[in-house]
């Protein structure tokens, strides 16, 4: 617990990285196995802005900035224009006991396929934000505090162009 809160008190708002300098994701065709969602292809997306976030329920780094997560993931879940995707390695039962017991609703996923160009399961937790041409526009690794302010009038930029 000490390490979980140690990691929250130490985390700022993550970077955004500016548009001349952002690549690209090589290829939307990522099929997804959905854990508390139906499964898709990452295709899906292709559009969207989206935030995507390797974690594991074991992980105290993981676990420090879930909560920041699920209340930005709460500020935008009814906006089409973004989508979620959490990836995990993690066992079904794993996964859901930990929802059960942490009371987060987030989208889970585990990957079925090889992961796109230039996404990096490792180190956990690694944070992409993608505007709607695909290009990275955030990438965090390690625990950011996602629930800002910051973060929020970001997002509303990249879901506005």
């Amino acid at each position: 617990m000490m390490q979980i809160y140690l990691n929250r008190l130490f985390s700022l708002s993550p970077d955004m990285i500016e548009k001349e300098e952002r690549s690209s994701v090589s290829d939307y065709d990522w099929k997804l196995h959905g854990v508390n969602r139906e499964s898709m292809n990452f295709k899906e997306l292709k559009g969207k802005v989206v935030v995507l976030n390797f974690w594991n329920s074991w992980k105290p780094s993981s676990i420090a900035e879930m909560y920041s997560l699920q209340d930005l993931y709460n500020h935008y879940r009814n906006n089409d224009d973004i989508a979620f995707v959490f990836l995990t390695e993690d066992d079904d039962p794993e996964i859901n006991k930990y929802l059960k017991d942490k009371k987060y609703e987030y989208p889970i996923y585990r990957s079925l396929s090889t992961y796109p160009e230039p996404f990096v399961m490792n180190p956990i937790p690694g944070t992409y934000v993608l505007d709607k041409g695909g290009q990275i526009a955030i990438y965090k690794r390690g625990v950011a505090d996602w629930n800002t302010n910051t973060v929020k009038e970001y997002l509303d930029q990249l879901i506005a162009n």
